[in-house]
């Protein structure tokens, strides 16, 4: 397979920048085999039925874009450098590993104060990237880091405007529980709590699971020949209950649907045996047309970017060509595209 063979033109009038209002009110594609509908995020209701188990990631966002400064000192006195820092992940020694802009500005020890109660001290630094150990730790942590972060909008997002108040809210789950993500698990984001209810009443099923989404979730295939391209791996817990109650619905003949890539690459990787256990670890599943999906029976998602692995996981659930024409239609109707853009169920045996 060749990077060429996920390519489409997507206009840029597409490219969503903000949310629908409210959240789901955004369009929804509904995909089986061969048909296709224009329908509502609202509509979900008409289209689960009874028995179907809809899974979740619980990740939360942190307000990883931070803005800084730093002492700096040049044959002309000591003055102030502005310093850009978007946290990736946590380490077992405390510290966090981040992307610094400049780094090679920031001196090993030098300390970047980002607020009256937050600063960070560059420890050490590897791969392109700065380790930096924080003045504060714990609630005392996440307390700062949410006064003076930013969301971590997507590249393409930030390129056109910088994360503001709103997206606090919009770029959040609203059963997000467990910090650790630096990109939402964007599909999620078009539920309301009434929706989550009204699906529940009718016997929709709800687990929940935890993949924290980092940023390599961004980075660009730079390889022509898919084979050779190395995914980023991501943390990821799946519960014994939550893989037994998805066990149950796919043994009564339900049908189990991850809201999200995030969720699919997920229970994909703690059930590749075809039984879905308990499972806790790194995953850097890379999921292409060929594959055999052994748990996800159907797939909530957004549209995604042209060449991306995303790309490549859709089109393994409903085949190259029938993803290329589920595309074109979105095109062709002015579907919203990315991670505040409109959203599809795809459905395969449908």
């Amino acid at each position: 397979m060749k990077l060429s063979d996920f390519d489409f033109d997507l206009p840029d009038s597409l490219i969503a920048v903000r949310p629908a209002r409210p959240r789901s009110s955004a369009k929804l594609l509904v995909a089986g085999g061969d048909g296709t509908r224009d329908l509502r995020v609202t509509d979900l209701v008409s289209v689960l039925r009874a028995g179907d188990h809809l899974v979740l990631n619980d990740t939360k966002v942190i307000p990883a874009r931070l803005v800084g400064e730093r002492m700096r000192k040049s044959t002309d006195g000591a003055g102030l450098a502005k310093i850009e820092v978007t946290l990736l992940e946590p380490q077992a020694d405390g510290t966090w590993a981040a992307l610094i802009k400049p780094l090679r500005k920031v001196r090993d020890g030098e300390r970047v104060v980002f607020s009256d109660d937050l600063s960070a001290v560059l420890v050490h630094r590897f791969d392109g990237m700065g380790y930096l150990d924080f003045n504060v730790t714990g609630d005392d942590f996440d307390a700062a880091l949410n006064a003076a972060g930013a969301m971590p909008l997507p590249p393409y997002i930030a390129a056109k405007r910088p994360a503001d108040d709103l997206d606090k809210e919009d770029y959040q789950t609203v059963w997000a529980a467990r910090s650790g993500a630096v990109a939402a698990p964007t599909a999620s984001l078009h539920f309301e709590q009434w929706l989550l209810d009204d699906l529940a009443a009718m016997g929709v099923k709800f687990s929940y699971v935890t993949l924290h989404v980092g940023a390599g979730t961004f980075l660009p295939v730079k390889v022509d020949d898919v084979a050779d391209h190395v995914m980023h791996s991501e943390w990821g817990q799946v519960s014994a209950l939550s893989a037994s109650d998805i066990m149950a619905t796919k043994a009564a003949g339900g049908r189990v649907i991850p809201v999200g890539t995030t969720a699919c690459r997920l229970i994909e990787t703690a059930g590749a045996s075809g039984t879905l256990a308990a499972w806790e670890g790194e995953t850097d599943i890379f999921i292409t047309p060929g594959f055999e999906f052994q748990i996800t029976d159907g797939l909530m998602t957004n549209f995604h970017l042209p060449k991306s692995t995303l790309m490549m996981l859709v089109s393994a659930l409903m085949g190259s060509q029938r993803i290329k024409d589920i595309y074109a239609h979105a095109i062709a109707n002015e579907y919203r595209f990315f991670s505040y853009g409109d959203s599809s169920i795809l459905l395969p045996k449908d």
